[in-house]
């Protein structure tokens, strides 16, 4: 079944949100090796996120995205059944403040 921006909502909740580290962290309880790719790309879909470039490695997935006219690393790990994006300099505090909000919000409204 494919992984839409829908279903990350009612599967994702916010683990993490770290300003001082500049990580925004979901937990996806379902989050595997082999559904990591649909998740990112759900996750872009509903952020509207432009992916760059994607790598992935036996443990971990990385892309390079753009949000908002800053770019970001977007990881996928299956061990942690976690997905979360880090801002790779000193740009992208208020685009993960307001990702924090926003989707804490959403998350909220889709588990109720």
């Amino acid at each position: 079944m494919p992984v839409t921006d829908n279903r990350i909502l009612t599967r994702a909740s916010v683990a993490l949100f770290d300003i001082e580290e500049g990580r925004f962290v979901l937990a996806i309880d379902d989050l595997d090796f082999d559904n990591a790719d649909a998740y990112a790309a759900a996750f872009c879909q509903l952020i509207d996120a432009a992916i760059i470039e994607k790598q992935m490695d036996a443990d971990l997935m990385s892309w390079l995205v753009d949000f908002e006219g800053v770019q970001f690393m977007l990881k996928a790990e299956h061990y942690s059944a976690s997905l979360w994006l880090e801002r790779l300099g000193a740009d992208g505090d208020d685009e993960l403040s307001f990702l924090n909000q926003w989707l804490s919000n959403q998350l909220l409204s889709s588990h109720s």
